[in-house]
């Protein structure tokens, strides 16, 4: 523990300036890339493509260069574009992707935290302003109003603030309200601002916390000796639930009740194309309408990164999981130290100009001496010719009275009904031996090929089973013909 308050401020400050952010910030060409990267990603543009990022970075560097800007090596990078994004990739302020089968560049949380800072230095100082402090006031009022336990507390809290609105409603009701000045309107409007800069990061940042759950499973199932089954139970499950496994992600979800609602952003969109058109947006500065407009696609770019990433950690978690196999892994890792272990015998003792030829196959097993006899020196016997049995013995099993439908039969008996026929008078009315349940079967396909006519009533017919029993069947009645119509040519 620190035993002074400066030892402990100053290891505060340390601890601060380890964040991601700031170590970005004071890189040696941070001016640069912040330009750079404010030009190149907008809020109708968080993704670019990397042909064209490289082109429009190599653009502008070549303005920079020719505008005498590169006269201290201290104020712009040296090699081509493509080495310079290549260069903000490993340091962080880029996140190379593939998006719909194309390399794009996305903006890293700590790269949009260093824009955001960057941002609110450009635009000066925040004021003490009514807005800010109401919003100070309402945020510490929810608060309370949200951790209070006694009911009747929060009843007389709600009560409160009932009364307070309707007051207001009476006062405009009467017309003893005066309208608020274009300067309180202008001052509400750059706390939107100010609070709606900080979302960006944000998104970015439950983002990238999947991200980084995402591989921190898979290097953990890599690793992992414990059995196949409790490895697919957890994996699986936070897989599903990846949403719940980061603090970020739990924030996030608590968020996005209130912002994931399409009807909720599209009244956000509506509201701010509202404000741009009240006569106080014009003491605004342009800069300042077109970042108030573009709140409502930052909310929705957002929320779309953020469920994008939970999708693609879910997927990604649920096939590693399908497709791990330990013993496969395990021979894998034995061979890589194997390979590793001779590497490294064969360092100490080989020179700078030796050199080692390729695997360019594998080796071919050696085989001795094969058998060329057998113990049975006598060819096998043919096998025994196959039992016909006798006719007489097929004819006396009753097989034949279980089989399918008896078309033959069942349409030599329609034959005498006349034209047309009643499906359940005819079965009622015919033999026993066409009188299974098979044969209604095989008698209501006669009928619907010939044609068959509905009626509005029900009709029930009992069938005869080979071995005497019976089963009643219900259907609707119907009516058929004997034989199919033919058309005249």
């Amino acid at each position: 523990m620190p035993n002074t308050r400066a030892e402990a401020a100053y290891l505060r400050s340390v601890t601060a300036f380890k964040d991601p952010t700031l170590r970005l910030l004071h890189g040696r060409y941070a001016q640069f890339v912040i330009a750079m990267l404010s030009i190149m990603f907008t809020a109708d543009r968080p993704a670019v493509a990397v042909s064209d990022a490289h082109a429009e970075l190599g653009e502008a560097v070549d303005q920079l260069r020719a505008g005498g800007y590169d006269e201290d090596d201290k104020k712009l990078p040296s090699g081509s574009a493509r080495e310079i994004c290549r260069y903000w990739v490993q340091t962080g302020w880029l996140v190379p992707q593939i998006e719909n089968d194309i390399e794009v560049y996305r903006l890293s949380a700590h790269a949009v935290g260093a824009l955001e800072i960057a941002g609110r230095a450009d635009a000066g100082t925040g004021r003490v302003s009514r807005s800010r402090v109401r919003s100070l006031l309402d945020a510490v009022d929810r608060l309370s109003r949200d951790a209070e336990a006694d009911p009747e507390q929060r009843i007389a809290m709600l009560t409160a603030e009932r009364d307070a609105i309707n007051a207001e409603i009476a006062s405009l009701s009467n017309g003893g309200t005066e309208p608020i000045d274009d300067d309180q309107l202008l001052e509400e409007a750059e706390n939107v601002l100010h609070l709606a800069r900080e979302l960006p990061a944000d998104f970015a940042r439950v983002a990238e916390s999947i991200k980084a759950m995402q591989r921190d499973v898979v290097a953990d199932l890599r690793r992992d000796v414990r059995p196949t089954g409790e490895i697919l139970r957890e994996y699986l499950e936070r897989g599903q639930h990846v949403m719940k496994s980061t603090a970020e992600g739990r924030a996030f979800e608590g968020a996005l009740r209130l912002i994931g609602d399409p009807e909720h952003i599209e009244r956000l969109t509506t509201q701010l194309h509202t404000l741009i058109t009240q006569p106080f947006s014009e003491l605004m500065t342009p800069t300042q309408r077109s970042e108030l407009d573009a709140v409502g696609r930052r909310v929705e770019q957002g929320v779309q990164e953020v469920l994008t990433a939970q999708r693609r950690a879910s997927q990604v978690i649920t096939s590693q999981v399908r497709t791990h196999d330990a013993a496969r892994d395990r021979q894998v890792d034995e061979l890589l130290r194997n390979v590793m272990s001779g590497l490294h015998e064969w360092m100490q003792t080989s020179k700078s100009v030796d050199r080692v030829e390729p695997v360019r196959g594998f080796a071919i097993t050696e085989i001795g001496q094969l058998r060329q006899t057998v113990s049975e020196l006598r060819p096998p016997n043919s096998p025994a010719a196959l039992v016909v049995p006798d006719e007489g013995v097929l004819q006396s099993v009753d097989a034949y009275a279980w089989g399918g439908p008896r078309y033959r039969e069942l349409e030599q008996y329609l034959a005498t009904l006349g034209a047309t026929f009643n499906l359940a008078s005819a079965f009622n009315s015919a033999g026993q031996e066409i009188r299974r349940p098979v044969d209604l079967l095989g008698l209501l396909e006669i009928a619907h090929r010939n044609g068959i006519t509905d009626g509005d009533d029900l009709s029930v017919v009992e069938t005869l089973r080979p071995d005497g029993s019976t089963r009643r069947f219900a259907f609707v009645n119907a009516t058929a013909l004997t034989a199919k119509e033919t058309e005249n040519d």
